[in-house]
């Protein structure tokens, strides 16, 4: 991520809800009208158009080439990440805690969790960036919402939920999504190791890309395309999981894989009829553990 700047990766998903939101009741996944205050000029304009049928097809394709599958996947894992923490709610899940936030907007859109206490951790470069666009679109931040800054690269949370007081025994669902793929291993245990502390009955819903996009990136389509884009925003995938391996790693930290899916199938489930939308991004995978000690 370029220095004292707010993630252009996390915008590029701001776009994706913010033209899937553009879309008519009928068609949409999911209704996102705050994606557009963290999108600048250039991309407000392409969510413009995108309501425009016609040109939504081609606006759609530019998208697909410049990177096959980040649409769709995007859009998709965000319908099933909603529909995840929706069931972890009615398991009785009292706190949200969101880790590398970006500009997740689910504490201002989804109805089910204006009752629930959120946390959200990210780096301050877009944490700042995304409490000036919150304050500037509604008025006011979100009274259920409490916004931590760190570095998860540098800092511990352990330390930064000592200092603001967290309380473990709350059980909790904690999301993770776009993030582990930009970590080196040390952070990744130790977020991990951060979530065992929480109480039994916890849930954690993250995401990640398969290790072996990086070790082989031949064995995916269009890999070369992705890497051009995130070296534009100096930003790198440094991270992945060899998903068969990925239970026993979690079993380490008392958590047990509820499911673990790529994009392949989170878009048929939620896709399907958008056949032209389904290649792409194939390593890119959506996985929730429950914590059991």
């Amino acid at each position: 991520m370029k220095k004292n700047t707010p993630s252009r990766t996390a915008q590029y998903m701001a776009l994706f809800r913010a033209i899937e939101s553009s879309r008519s009741k009928q068609k949409r996944l999911f209704y996102d009208p705050f994606a557009l205050i963290f999108l600048d000029r250039k991309l407000k304009i392409v969510v413009k158009i995108s309501s425009i049928p016609i040109i939504a097809n081609i606006t759609s394709k530019i998208i697909e080439r410049q990177a096959p599958g980040a649409f769709s996947s995007g859009v998709a894992r965000t319908k099933y990440i909603d529909d995840l923490l929706q069931k972890t709610i009615k398991n009785a899940i009292k706190q949200i805690i969101i880790l590398g936030a970006g500009f997740d907007t689910r504490s201002l859109r989804l109805d089910f969790l204006k009752n629930i206490p959120i946390i959200e951790i990210d780096h301050p470069d877009t944490a700042q960036f995304k409490i000036e666009k919150i304050k500037d679109s509604i008025g006011q931040l979100p009274l259920n919402v409490k916004y931590y800054q760190t570095d998860f690269n540098q800092e511990s949370l352990i330390d930064l939920a000592i200092k603001n007081k967290l309380d473990f025994n709350i059980p909790t669902t904690f999301i993770w999504e776009g993030v582990t793929n930009y970590l080196k291993q040390e952070a990744i245990d130790k977020t991990f190791e951060f979530v065992k502390k929480f109480s039994n009955n916890s849930y954690i819903i993250f995401t990640y890309i398969d290790k072996l996009v990086l070790d082989d990136p031949r064995s995916f389509q269009s890999t070369e395309k992705y890497h051009s884009i995130l070296e534009e925003n100096e930003e790198k995938w440094t991270f992945g999981f060899n998903p068969e391996k990925l239970p026993d790693y979690l079993n380490k930290f008392d958590l047990t894989i509820i499911e673990d899916i790529s994009a392949i199938e989170y878009r048929e489930r939620y896709m399907s009829e958008r056949k032209n939308l389904l290649k792409g991004y194939e390593f890119y995978r959506v996985a929730i553990a429950e914590l059991n000690k």
